[in-house]
Parts: structure tokens; C-alpha cells; sequence
């Protein structure tokens, strides 16, 4: 299932618990491939995406303990984006020992690591928006007719044009089109709610 929006905060109270094996489990499975893919999609190969997704969740358990929801707006997504942009930031930015630096050359190092932050930023947030959509969706889907939804993801999420849909469905455009809107709109309610969660 897909939470990375949504961290329930019984959640957070038990993954403080070092000794709780099930809500760490829960949450490594919630957050590894979240992690995976933006690694990924950073530029690093599979075995350091692994090793990078790894090494959150063993900064996470380290820091957890500290964190604290002190005011409303504080949400957990917040720190754990920050602690994957430095994670991934760290991994990028590692060189050799024996790699001499100075110059022009570091100059243009510091601005790559300026570049990679943003783009890691970017792509923290891509993640989240997918998640998001993600988490909406499974919700919305088992509150709408199987051809409601049909009639959404055929248009909205492959991109197929109106008619073919309506054809293929045995509907009318204007059905499509109403279809369409009461998915869209009830996404949209969810989504607001998940994100006032996490």
C-alpha cells in the first residue's frame, strides 16, 4: 500500500519504540520503496539505491526518538524529506580519498551539489505527489461504480480521447465527462484530507 503522504501518527508513537519490530516493519515497507525510487531516479544504480534506502531507515531509527510534532503545521513528511535530500545529497557528493580538489573544480563541484539538492527536492516532492495520488486513488476507487472509475482512469490517467472511451464503455460523452468530474473531485476531498494528516 502506498502511505508516504499519510504517516498515521500511532504509527509514529511506535516506531519510537526501538523494541517494536511490527510497527518497524510496517514502516520500512511504507517508506523503503519511496526511498528506492528516488534514489533511482537521482542517478544511482540498484545496489546503492538499496544501500541508500538502508541507510534512512537506520537514520531514522537513530533520530526518531527526537522527533517531535511541536505545532500543527509540523508534519512528519517534512523531516523525512530532509533526512532522504541529505542522505541522497551525501551520496552523490562522496569522492574518493585520493581525488585532489581545488580550483575551478571545486567551484564547479559546489554548484553540482547545489544543482542535486534541487533536483532531490524535486523529486522528493514528485514522490510525494505520486504517493499521494496514490493513497486518494485506492480510497476513491472503492467508493465509485467500477465504470465511474473505468471512465476516469481511461481518460484522465492513460489519456485516451473522450469518444473512445464513451465507445468503449457503452456510455455517452456527457456520461464520460460526469464521470470524470466526480472522481476528480472526490480525489481532491481525500487528498486535502491526508495531507491535513500527515
Amino acid at each position: 500500500m502506498h502511505e508516504f503522504p499519510e504517516t498515521r501518527e500511532s504509527l509514529l508513537v511506535q516506531v519510537k519504540d526501538p523494541a517494536n519490530r511490527e510497527a518497524w516493519q510496517q514502516f520500512a515497507q511504507l517508506y523503503r520503496p519511496v526511498i528506492f525510487r528516488i534514489a533511482m531516479r537521482r542517478g544511482l544504480q540498484d545496489a546503492d539505491a538499496h544501500d541508500l534506502a538502508q541507510q534512512v531507515l537506520v537514520s531514522v531509527v537513530s533520530a526518531i526518538g527526537r522527533w517531535e510534532k511541536s505545532e500543527a503545521g509540523t508534519r512528519f513528511r517534512h523531516w523525512l524529506n530532509r533526512v532522504i535530500k541529505n542522505a541522497i545529497v551525501n551520496s552523490l557528493t562522496r569522492q574518493p580519498r585520493d581525488r585532489a580538489t581545488g580550483g575551478s573544480s571545486a567551484q564547479i563541484e559546489l554548484d553540482d551539489c547545489a544543482y542535486s539538492d534541487q533536483v532531490t527536492e524535486e523529486l522528493i516532492d514528485l514522490e510525494y505527489r505520486r504517493e499521494l495520488y496514490l493513497a486518494a486513488a485506492d480510497r476513491v476507487k472503492v467508493e465509485v461504480e467500477t465504470e465511474t472509475w473505468e471512465a476516469f482512469d481511461m481518460s484522465v490517467v492513460q489519456g485516451l480521447p473522450v469518444d473512445d472511451v464513451a465507445k468503449h464503455l457503452g456510455k455517452s460523452r456527457g456520461a464520460i465527462y460526469s464521470a470524470r468530474n466526480r472522481v476528480m473531485f472526490r480525489l481532491r476531498q481525500i487528498v486535502r484530507i491526508l495531507e491535513n494528516q500527515s
